[in-house]
């Protein structure tokens, strides 16, 4: 049952960050989705589009929350009793739109919280609807959907995976303006790298500094922490491209690429670039040279109107050309993201995706080599413009960077 909203305390101004404006764009997007489907109501687990639709905010996903959108009322946050008070500050809904369970269903082997969802969703008159839950999400488990169909008989679960995140493809003005903030911050990771990488020192040092400077932002723009945390692997590690860090200290003669990304107020600019230490060999010269040239060939198919697999092959042609073989798409579309990634699932630049470009579109593109006993990795956020090629968010030099 929905609680009594008396019982949290009264907030004059949300802490959401966007206009109301803007949350309201963002509904109209979803329901028309909705109504595409013929749902009657969608449930939601994915913390990135929680936020993206209500503002909520918190570190919280470890148990089961969400946010019900239906056609003709606000969105209801649904959570854990102890985080419907960090609900209550972050929303922009007010109080009589947020709901918890109680915390006897937590990470329980008698019951379980879609049970207490279901009893709410019986009682707002859902009982027997079509209703949208995201079935190929981190959040949403094969037990909350079990559970779910056994104690709503009467409704009729629907697919709803990606639904919300194909609504968040095209970025709003504030939003951009937030990616744009983040992208200071990436910068300012890369240049904090190239300061203070040098043979000897212990990548968990390094990577102490990083994660201080992301912190820590840029002037008024405090950091948010990422999605991801930081990846560098070196050497014939950085064949494997998820790699994290330990204390081993940082070899002359070898490459790390750097894969790190600044977040402000939970929106992404992803941005890599790759060090090496000593003289580099030819193979890595080569190779820098016609990753830059389809990188640059990409940022010219990039455009509103092309498809997104058009940037996947102007980028394999000069590397095709250099003998260099890859077969792993090369961007997803980014913006706000919660963990364990700062991509949206939706469109992939690659060959068999023809998915249309928009204005407003944002990607990670991300052309990264990982051969057999090396790897490298040079990558710019992007944003589709109006006309002509893609908007790169970061501005830091497209090379190999060597320290003698």
């Amino acid at each position: 049952m929905m609680e009594d909203s008396s019982e949290f305390p009264y907030l004059a101004e949300s802490r959401a960050p966007f206009s109301l404006a803007e949350y309201e764009r963002r509904l109209d997007k979803v329901r028309a989705a909705m109504d595409a489907q013929g749902l009657d109501m969608l449930f939601i687990e994915d913390p990135s589009n929680m936020a993206w639709l209500t503002g909520y905010d918190g570190w919280s996903f470890y148990v089961h929350q969400g946010v019900l959108v239906f056609h003709d009322a606000d969105p209801m946050w649904w959570g854990r009793g102890q985080d419907a008070n960090g609900a209550v500050r972050t929303v922009w809904m007010d109080n009589a739109h947020v709901a918890q369970y109680a915390d006897i269903y937590v990470q329980s082997t008698e019951r379980h919280p879609m049970q207490a969802l279901a009893r709410m969703i019986k009682d707002l008159g859902y009982g027997e609807k079509r209703i949208g839950v995201e079935m190929d999400n981190y959040y949403f488990s094969a037990k909350a959907y079990l559970t779910l169909l056994e104690e709503l008989p009467e409704a009729q679960l629907i697919d709803a995976g990606g639904l919300v995140n194909w609504q968040r493809g095209v970025k709003s003005d504030e939003e951009l303006d937030f990616m744009r903030r983040a992208a200071r911050i990436s910068e300012s990771l890369v240049d904090k790298v190239l300061e203070l990488v040098e043979p000897g020192l212990p990548k968990n040092e390094l990577v102490a500094e990083i994660c201080r400077q992301a912190i820590r932002g840029v002037d008024e723009d405090w950091g948010d922490y990422a999605a991801i945390v930081p990846l560098l692997p070196s050497g014939s590690d950085a064949a494997a491209p998820h790699l994290t860090w330990d204390g081993r200290p940082f070899e002359t003669g070898e490459a790390t690429f750097f894969e790190m990304s600044g977040c402000y107020r939970r929106y992404h600019a992803p941005f890599s670039r790759t060090v090496f230490l000593g003289e580099p060999p030819d193979y890595l010269l080569r190779a820098e040279a016609a990753l830059v040239e389809g990188l640059e060939a990409g940022l010219q198919a990039a455009r509103a109107g092309n498809r997104a697999c058009d940037v996947a092959n102007a980028l394999a042609a000069p590397l095709e050309a250099a003998g260099i073989s890859r077969s792993a798409r090369c961007g997803y579309p980014i913006g706000l993201s919660y963990p364990p990634d700062w991509g949206e699932r939706t469109i992939s630049f690659r060959a068999e995706d023809e998915t249309i470009l928009e204005p407003g579109m944002t990607f990670h593109f991300m052309p990264g080599l990982w051969m057999e006993n090396w790897g490298m990795e040079i990558t710019e956020p992007i944003l589709i413009t109006p006309s002509g090629p893609a908007e790169t968010f970061c501005n830091r030099p497209r090379q190999l960077f060597v320290k003698r």
